[in-house]
């Protein structure tokens, strides 16, 4: 019996000795394990690699290390690597043939480029070449959102990975595609919905239609829809009328103008900072809110279009109006306001004119802020104890009919 089992081991060593040496690096032989029972079964040598392109090279004192950029041969494995290029490190095609790395950089080659267990935790991760195989199809890749789901494919709109080019790719998937979703788990095509984030190598074929189209064998997609945030104005309420509003303040960060006249009606969601549904009675002149809205309005000034949600907030606003003075109080960057217009000097202040204050003017045309202005005035709720008192402009409307007349 003990015969029998030294003939299967020496039969099986013998036959992984004829393994071709040429064999690529993802077909390494699995090395035998001895079960006890007779047997010799095959354990799979399981080696992490970098799928794609080289996209950059430092030869240095250092050492010598390239940039891998595009897909994990496995989905844990990493989208993009720095791997240093050492003595032993083998760069052959997929016949087994040396290849020289210059050759792959300027004809920009696909790789698989297989690396060792030991790997740094930056972006992108470092480590150690053992092999590259020459592939002999190159291929591109995007990242990006899906405008449009089809039968057989997706639309994608993004950046592409190599050129980092913006553009729009139709994509249909091969039969043999793997889809991911962005925890590893294989999904269905079927689970893509429009606004979806996705990673997705395709080609080599690419068609020359506008939108470009090609097929995909490998999409990872991050199935958490962000919620898009519209474009608004944070900022106060300076008018009401026949079921509109304006608003006058500060861009959103998303986008948005700085004047606004919004239209009010049952569509429109009005709600407290709490979120607390809230009635149009509660839009009153004066009051801060944020206002978000469409990307369409009228190309007129100021703009015009449909409020989609209000938020009405707790805090007041200030404001004043009457006529801007000449005065040797008021400094660079700051006017000096009679309030009311009047002969008081007890209720005047001086405004101090920033790079956040908003200055609008009534006929769209800049006049500037010149003695024998009209305006309306909201400002901060510091103010300086001082006579007259100083606080800072969030919002100067200027009244142009009147500083026209005064500049003629």
């Amino acid at each position: 019996m003990n015969k029998m089992y030294k003939v299967l081991a020496t039969a099986s060593i013998m036959a992984l000795a004829a393994v071709p040496l040429t064999a690529g690096a993802q077909d390494i032989p699995p090395a035998p394990i001895h079960t006890g029972q007779g047997q010799i079964v095959k354990q799979a040598i399981v080696v992490p690699a970098v799928w794609g392109q080289i996209t950059d090279f430092v030869n240095d004192a250092s050492g010598k290390f390239i940039t891998v950029k595009g897909r994990g041969l496995a989905i844990t494995d990493q989208n993009e690597m720095i791997l240093n290029i050492t003595k032993d490190t083998k760069i052959i095609d997929a016949r087994g043939k040396t290849v020289a790395l210059k050759t792959i950089i300027d004809e920009k080659k696909v790789v698989k480029a297989f690396y060792g267990p030991n790997i740094t935790k930056s972006f992108p991760a470092r480590g150690t070449a053992l092999t590259l195989v020459v592939q002999d199809n190159s291929f591109t890749g995007i990242e990006g959102t899906v405008g449009e789901v089809q039968d057989n494919g997706i639309v994608v709109t993004g950046s592409n990975i190599y050129s980092s080019s913006e553009e729009t790719v139709v994509l249909y998937f091969a039969d043999n595609v793997q889809i991911f979703d962005q925890n590893g788990q294989a999904i269905k095509a079927d689970v893509i919905q429009t606004g979806m984030t996705v990673r997705s190598i395709y080609g080599p074929a690419v068609t020359k239609s506008i939108p470009p189209q090609s097929t995909t064998k490998y999409v990872v997609v991050n199935t958490d829809i962000e919620e898009q945030v519209p474009p608004g104005t944070d900022g106060i309420i300076t008018n009401i009328a026949d079921k509109q509003i304006t608003v006058i303040g500060n861009p959103m960060e998303q986008g948005g103008v700085n004047y606004v006249i919004l239209t009010v009606d049952e569509q429109t969601e009005i709600v407290n900072e709490k979120g607390e549904s809230l009635t149009a009675d509660a839009l009153k002149q004066d009051a801060r809110v944020e206002a978000y809205y469409g990307e369409v309005m009228t190309m007129i000034y100021p703009a015009q279009t449909h409020a989609d949600k209000l938020v009405v907030k707790a805090a007041q606003s200030n404001k004043v109006e009457g006529t801007i003075e000449a005065s040797d109080r008021a400094g660079k960057d700051q006017v000096y306001v009679n309030v009311g217009s009047d002969d008081s000097t007890s209720n005047d202040i001086i405004l101090n004119i920033g790079e956040a204050t908003q200055v609008i003017y009534s006929l769209g045309f800049d006049s500037g802020l010149v003695a024998g202005s009209k305006i309306v005035a909201y400002h901060a709720n510091e103010m300086t104890d001082s006579i007259p008192g100083m606080t800072n402009a969030e919002i100067v409307i200027v009244n142009n009919d009147n500083a026209a007349g005064t500049a003629e």
